[in-house]
């Protein structure tokens, strides 16, 4: 017996939900995480909402709240987001070659979807993606991110304010954590790393850019240095190697 197109969509829309579950437990504690740091940052609860709900970007989100406790400005804030987020191009024209053909509507619509973790999944299963696959897979993180961002924010309105203010430490302790793994397997990120905050220290010892601009030149300026540096490295090797 043939399946009808609608009941083979409808399955693959289905095979993606399942292929997301996982992302969205994942994005969970994660979640729940931002919509605490968000309470205590100073958000409100819409807010906090919207800007799961526009950005959906968790490593932006969290460098956000760090900017906006610093006082930085609202472009500070946009343009490191990009700077940040500048690697899904990179991810949406990879998947681009695996998609089926669809519409350019549809495409940009389940582009905005695509995370670090939606991208993975999609770009690893076997054979051509279906546009019903990435919407489901995408759905489903999405709703995770959002929903659980609300219910953290809710959960810190309701925690003593003295635990609220002490929990803003917790943002810069996050970041530490995230760091530390990479530094421990790779020599470039800690270069990269220790070169920003030298950057960043001089910077502000010489009173030059505000404090957001000020994270924006360094993460720029020592990215540009490393690769820099590395290329120079590589290319000595290579013609020695000859």
């Amino acid at each position: 017996m043939e399946l009808s197109t609608e009941n083979v969509y409808d399955s693959s829309f289905r095979e993606g939900i399942k292929g997301g579950v996982s992302i969205a437990i994942g994005y969970l504690p994660i979640a729940l995480t931002f919509g605490l740091l968000a309470k205590t940052t100073g958000l409100s609860f819409l807010d906090t909402v919207m800007m799961s709900l526009v950005v959906f970007a968790g490593a932006s989100q969290y460098i956000a709240l760090s900017l906006i406790a610093l006082g930085s400005g609202i472009f500070e804030i946009i343009f490191t987001t990009f700077i940040v987020n500048i690697r899904h191009l990179l991810m949406s024209a990879s998947l681009n070659e695996k998609v089926e053909d669809d519409s350019l509507l549809k495409k940009a619509v389940y582009a905005f979807g695509i995370t670090d973790e939606t991208f993975s999944v999609a770009a690893t299963k076997e054979g051509t993606v279906s546009t019903r696959y990435i919407f489901g897979v995408t759905s489903i993180s999405y709703a995770s991110w959002v929903v659980n961002s609300g219910i953290g924010f809710l959960i810190g309105a309701n925690l003593p304010q003295t635990l609220q203010e002490g929990m803003t430490v917790a943002l810069y302790a996050m970041f530490v954590g995230l760091l530390v793994p990479s530094l421990k397997t790779s020599r470039k990120v800690l270069f990269l790393a220790s070169f920003s905050a030298v950057i960043h220290s001089i910077l502000a010892v010489l009173s030059i850019l505000s404090t957001g601009w000020r994270i924006v030149a360094a993460t720029l300026l020592a990215s540009v240095v490393v690769e820099a540096i590395e290329y120079v490295i590589k290319g000595k090797g290579n013609r020695n190697g000859e």
